[in-house]
């Protein structure tokens, strides 16, 4: 559990908060704490070692040149190894480099053998930003940079520079000091085939033709604005492997980039573009062992200089699994045997102690199955968990996992392409998911690597940076300010005065994702593909879904319209990109579903005609938003970045269903008003049972509720006995036949042994298991819908205050919202908040 005091003194440093501040370089100086950088008359000076490292100066005059156009004031870089008494200045230097040898105080304490640690501290009139190694001194420049408004995403969103007259910075009482809460921070360019590709080979990078060192320099700029420090580079058809670009591997290592490759490919080698059937044959170590490993020594003898991450095992040529017809005994065997090899191959390789070297076994799909019966894995290599595609994390460490030398990581999804359906469009995962997810991940160990598969970096920008700011410090948000991190991060984009309502707008967007994703309001499925179809959501008398959805987006489009007309002209771009779209790209593809399925049950021919006109409009309205946002917005420069059918899935055309299908009963309208279920939200319980260690809470910004309920803190417990318990009263008008529905969010446990207990009035106590195994269709509806349902029927004798109690056996388990409606109720989709 973190502790209040540690969250109150991160909290006031996060950094997304919009809040300029200052450094105070003059005479005149308001507080102790405060530095002028530029005003009318005069600007600061900013000192670097002269033989400090290329990458740190790249930082430094970044940063003056972005002061420049703030100030329209010189900002002069001065070279030097030594300190001036007599003067006042910004000191930006390495720990090691010979400038910091001449201050008056030292860091060594704090600083020396630390991993990306850095310190901006005021001392006699001069600032200091010193780090720990290159890295640590390049976060620290961004760090400053971002408090005083210069956004992470100036070039990837756009978020232009505004001028100041007064550019000022506040430093805390007791100054910055941070590092790294996860060592290895990153993502994942996946799924590239619709944005990031056609773009950088038609637009930005033409003579490459491709993803090349021009696109992977600016990505990698935007890592390091974001403190981040890993790439797994892109690896579909349609681009070509990484290594095989010329400049590629040379523009990683001058941003100090470490290089990955995902699950699916080992030792650094991209099979789809890299393995040739015709020439080497199968890519089977059953009968092609010695072909696949002079392969795979080719890259590691080419690469064995670099900064890698070296990814072991074996899958198949792609996302599949190992070529090969074995039993699941002999797989694991085979597995054991193919990473003992690779890591005889790496020690003679690479020229350090095998321990050295990093390396991570990804246990991702069937990978995962052979480590859960019995792969034994050696100590040193990191265990690399995944979620089940979809945001819930599907195996953490256990107590003996926790020791391993290795440690564990986590790639997690925030894009993905597969079954039950891809969501490649819009990033509309719920922050309060993610920061749940990752939260119980790092209590649980996972603190080595965290990898987001983010499809094309856009539009994902928010959820990225959430992301990469919690692997950096994953005490910097609790569960009571995840929407203060949204809040902060739209003050620092689009200025103070509207800066909370537009986080108010994204996060309604969020939450009304998590209801139902975009993507899936078509209720289709991929592999194998179906068409769409009328939604869940009801039009039931007295509990209209459909027009309760519509309403919701309805205002969501009208708050974004006239949020826009506040938006300094300099930002109109950024607003676009960041709200703009996903927000009007979200409640369009809604009203085109919903109004067709209006469609479906009207029977008056105007009002029929009606809605069907509604239907094309929203699917044309999208059509000319992704022309402007491919077009008009910033003179042309994201030409082929957004697509509005990735793949071309049923979900993104018209809906047709309207004309052939039956309506179907359940959404059938009916003359008589039914009275809704009685809704209850899990936070507004009446008991509560602790356990000793454990204590329930609610969630800001988690689930249909937004304020979900789980026991803190997240690491793996399981109560024998007196297992903790939430109570809840409810009134109850007639007596008779009743149903109560309790919905958890689609959690997986280790053991796959969650065990939720119900019990009403303090009797008939029922136990359900709730986890899934694989990709069974429980599993595919509960993600599609973000919840787990568990019905109990009973029969009250007497009207009246009934009680409920719900248990848990393990903490990991979140409950969202409950719901208790007569027998027989027509099925709903929401539990209204």
């Amino acid at each position: 559990m973190v502790p209040d005091n540690l969250i109150a003194k991160n909290m006031n440093k996060v950094k997304l908060s919009l809040v300029i501040f200052v450094l105070l370089l003059s005479c005149s100086a308001k507080s102790n704490n405060e530095y002028i950088i530029a005003d009318k008359s005069s600007a600061v000076l900013i000192y670097m070692d002269e033989n400090t490292d290329e990458l740190i100066k790249w930082a430094v005059n970044d940063l003056a040149a972005d002061l420049e156009e703030m100030s329209a004031k010189k900002i002069r870089v001065v070279t030097t190894d030594q300190f001036n008494a007599d003067g006042r200045g910004v000191y930006i230097a390495e720990l090691s480099d010979k400038l910091v040898e001449s201050f008056q105080q030292s860091f060594n304490a704090q600083l020396k053998n630390r991993w990306e640690k850095f310190i901006i501290s005021k001392e006699n009139g001069n600032l200091f930003l010193i780090g720990s190694d290159v890295r640590g001194t390049v976060y620290a420049v961004f760090e400053l940079a971002e408090q005083l408004g210069i956004s992470p995403w100036q070039w990837w969103a756009d978020v232009r520079l505004q001028k100041k007259e007064t550019i000022t910075f506040t430093l805390p009482a007791d100054g910055i000091e941070e590092e790294p809460s996860v060592q290895y921070r990153g993502i994942f360019l996946n799924d590239e085939d619709w944005g990031l590709q056609p773009w950088a080979a038609h637009t930005f990078e033409p003579k490459t033709a491709d993803i090349g060192p021009k696109t992977y320099e600016k990505i990698f700029q935007l890592l390091l604005r974001l403190k981040a420090n890993t790439i797994w580079p892109a690896m579909h058809p349609c681009t070509k492997a990484f290594f095989r670009i010329p400049g590629n591997r040379e523009m990683a290592e001058k941003y100090h980039i470490t290089i990955g490759t995902s699950h699916a490919e080992p030792m650094l080698r991209n099979n789809v573009d890299e393995w040739n059937k015709e020439i080497y044959g199968d890519f089977n170590y059953f009968s092609n062992s010695e072909r696949v490993k002079a392969y795979w020594q080719e890259r590691i003898s080419e690469a064995k200089e670099g900064n890698n991450i070296i990814t072991l095992g074996m899958r198949g040529i792609h996302d599949s699994g190992m070529e090969g017809n074995a039993s699941t005994k002999e797989k694991v065997e085979l597995l054991e045997r193919i990473i003992q090899e690779q890591r005889q191959m790496l020690a003679k390789t690479i020229n350090r102690e095998i321990e050295d070297i990093p390396q991570v076994l990804t246990l991702y799909k069937e990978v995962l199955d052979l480590y859960n019966n019995g792969l034994n894995v050696p100590d040193d290599v990191t265990l690399m968990w995944t979620d089940d595609n979809y945001g819930y994390i599907r195996r953490l460490s256990n107590k003996e996992e926790h020791k391993r030398k290795g440690g564990s990581g986590v790639y997690y999804h925030l894009s993905y392409w597969g079954r039950p359906h891809d969501y490649l469009w819009l990033s509309s995962t719920q922050p309060g998911l993610i920061w749940y997810e990752m939260s119980r991940a790092y209590q649980n160990g996972a603190q080595k690597i965290w990898i987001a598969n983010l499809g094309d970096i856009k539009p994902a920008e928010y959820n990225m940076e959430f992301f990469l700011d919690l692997a950096w410090d994953v005490n910097s948000m609790n569960e009571k300010s995840i929407q203060e991190h949204l809040i902060g991060w739209c003050k620092r984009e689009f200025g103070a005065a509207k800066g909370a309502e537009i986080a108010d707008v994204l996060q309604e967007y969020y939450r009304l994702a998590f209801l139902r994703k975009p993507e899936f309001m078509g209720w289709s499925q991929t592999e194998p593909i179906t068409l769409t179809r009328q939604t869940g959501f009801n039009s039931i008398p007295g509990n209209n879904e459909v027009k309760r959805r519509m309403d919701a987006y309805t205002r969501l489009l009208e708050k974004t319209e006239e949020i826009k007309l506040s938006v300094p002209e300099i930002r109109q771009d950024a607003y676009f990109q960041l709200v703009e779209y996903p927000v009007k790209g979200a409640a369009l593809m809604n009203k085109k579903f919903l109004a067709a399925q209006q469609t479906l049950h009207a029977t008056d021919p105007g009002e029929k005609k009606k809605l069907a006109e509604q239907s094309q409009k929203a699917f044309d309205q999208i059509t000319l938003l992704t022309k402007k946002y491919n077009h008009d917005i910033s003179k042309g420069k994201w030409n082929k970045m957004m697509s509005m059918n990735p793949r071309g899935l049923p979900v993104y055309a018209m809906p047709e269903f309207h004309l052939t299908e039956n309506p179907g009963k359940n959404n059938s309208l009916t003359k008589t008003s039914i009275k809704p279920p009685l809704y209850i939200q899990a936070k507004n319980y009446v008991t509560a049972k602790n356990s000793t260690n454990y204590k329930w809470k609610s969630i800001e910004g988690l689930g249909y509720s937004n304020s979900s309920m789980t026991l803190f803190p997240f690491d793996n417990h399981s109560f024998a006995k007196d297992e903790p318990y939430l109570g809840y009263n409810f009134n109850t008008e007639k007596a008779g036949a009743y149903n109560i529905e309790i919905r958890c969010l689609p959690t997986h446990a280790n053991n796959y042994d969650d065990v939720v207990s119900v019990e009403v009035n303090d009797k008939n106590r029922q136990s359900f298991s709730i986890n899934t195994k694989g990709r069974s269709e429980a599993w595919k509806e509960n993600v599609l819908r973000n919840y787990v349902s568990i019905s109990y029927p009973l029969t009250f004798e007497k009207a009246g205050i009934q009680s409920l109690k719900i248990f848990v056996n393990q903490t990991g388990i979140v409950i969202d919202q409950i719901a208790v409606s007569p027998e027989n109720y027509p099925d709903y989709y929401e539990i209204v908040k």
